[in-house]
């Protein structure tokens, strides 16, 4: 990482920026925490003044609308942040010849493959958000910047934001009725271990398109059974198909319904995949702890 003189991190007040901030850190390296309101990846003009202030020679884009359901309702929005602003990136890092990493998703994919999906599987997004995200890849392909590197990832978690099992526990402890989808299948993502899996990518010279999560498929069901486990509380969590999800929600996003992602072309370039996701679950309750 030293080889990399100055690496910013849009999105700087989210949870992946927080941990790649952490990781970073730990190595001796101190990134810039760009964040939207000096840094907003939608906005070409306040972007290139700040490449002109910062001159990366690492650019980690985690910045993102990641609200599905309400990108259902503003596509325009998620496409001017996740599509035109990677896109924005992408042009700045040509021009100061940096490095990009930019993060997208399992919704780029339909779920309706039946395996786990390659990186190099035609995308096939289902919702607004998927699509916006699809563009954001599309756009860094076809500017090509030096090295670049798109990291797809699913169900990501971790300390320092909002998330799956963040909204389990309090929904619980606040006596509340669980009723949780158990027909769609993914791979929880703890952000640290995916912090930690880039910079393994950035060490070994990776580019182009990489699939990286926690091991281990599950259903959203089971993830909410093992969080509640986890964290030592007695709640009653209730199955439901997407269907009847869909009937109490009916503005929501179409989500995929198995979009396990294909960790071998990871697991051939490091020699490993990541870890469990119950092991880094464990891990994520031992940190919310500390508070």
């Amino acid at each position: 990482m030293k080889l990399y003189e100055s690496i910013v991190i849009t999105g700087g007040g989210g949870m992946l920026a927080r941990d790649l901030d952490r990781v970073l850190r730990a190595r001796g390296v101190e990134p810039v925490l760009a964040r939207h309101a000096e840094c907003d990846i939608s906005d070409p003009a306040q972007l290139a003044r700040y490449f002109k202030a910062h001159r990366p020679t690492l650019v980690l884009n985690c910045a993102a609308d990641t609200a599905v359901d309400l990108c259902e309702e503003r596509p325009e929005r998620a496409n001017a942040i996740n599509g035109q602003g990677a896109g924005n990136l992408a042009e700045l890092c040509k021009e100061y010849s940096a490095r990009l990493v930019h993060y997208s998703t399992d919704f780029v994919f339909s779920g309706q493959n039946g395996r786990p999906y390659r990186p190099d599987d035609i995308p096939d997004p289902l919702s607004a958000y998927g699509k916006s995200k699809l563009l954001g890849e599309e756009n860094v392909k076809v500017i090509d910047p030096p090295g670049w590197l798109t990291v797809r990832t699913a169900w990501l978690f971790g300390r320092y934001g909002n998330c799956f099992p963040r909204v389990i526990v309090d929904r619980a402890r606040a006596g509340h009725v669980l009723k949780v989808v158990d027909d769609q299948i993914g791979c929880p993502t703890y952000s640290v271990d995916l912090a930690a899996a880039t910079l393994e990518l950035l060490d070994r010279g990776a580019k182009g398109i990489w699939h990286v999560t926690n091991s281990f498929p599950t259903s959203w069901f089971e993830f909410a059974k093992a969080v509640l486990t986890e964290f030592a509380i007695s709640a009653e969590v209730t199955p439901i198909s997407t269907s009847e999800w869909v009937a109490m929600r009916p503005k929501q996003a179409r989500r995929p319904k198995f979009s396990v992602l294909d960790l071998d072309p990871y697991a051939a370039l490091t020699g490993k995949k990541l870890r469990g996701w119950r092991d880094a679950l464990r891990d994520y309750r031992t940190e919310c702890e500390k508070g």
